[in-house]
């Protein structure tokens, strides 16, 4: 696989669990481990396919199969702007995975990122940091906490 197909994945996979957790307001941490390593890395191989049907489809599919039930993390109906796009968000998350080393699994570092502390602060509408530069993102993943701007 090319290099452009490989990002195409990860990203289409970041706006699935993006998505997912949106639909059944769980924690976007909560989405990723339920699919696991084994099933990130399925999604990423089914990626090319999966995207000629809706976002709905996929994420009826994988609520399904991977049994992800219901949540109360809603950070739509609570958000007090306007709710950026899944693609929005899903570039984010993108940038932060490729931050990872090219030594790790793709799938692995959807996961890490995913299942870390910056997920739920992305996942904050009503903050800052989901439009935060793509820099400070990555050295506050990387830090493991969010960076001070003094």
């Amino acid at each position: 696989m090319n290099e452009p197909e490989r990002r195409d994945n990860i990203y289409y996979v970041c706006c699935m669990i993006e998505f997912t957790s949106r639909k059944t307001k769980n924690h976007r941490g909560a989405v990723a481990r339920r699919l696991g390593i084994e099933g990130i890395k399925q999604e990423l191989s089914d990626a090319a396919v999966s995207h000629c049907l809706s976002f709905e489809e996929i994420a009826e599919d994988w609520t399904l199969r991977y049994a992800i039930a219901d949540g109360d993390f809603d950070t739509v109906s609570t958000c007090r702007y306007e709710v950026p796009s899944v693609t929005s968000i899903g570039r984010v998350y993108l940038r932060l995975a490729e931050s990872i080393p090219d030594d790790v699994p793709d799938e692995e570092r959807i996961l890490r990122v995913f299942t870390s502390f910056i997920s739920d602060a992305v996942s904050d509408f009503n903050s800052s940091v989901y439009y935060s530069s793509p820099d400070y993102l990555r050295c506050s993943f990387e830090e493991g906490r969010l960076l001070d701007f003094d």
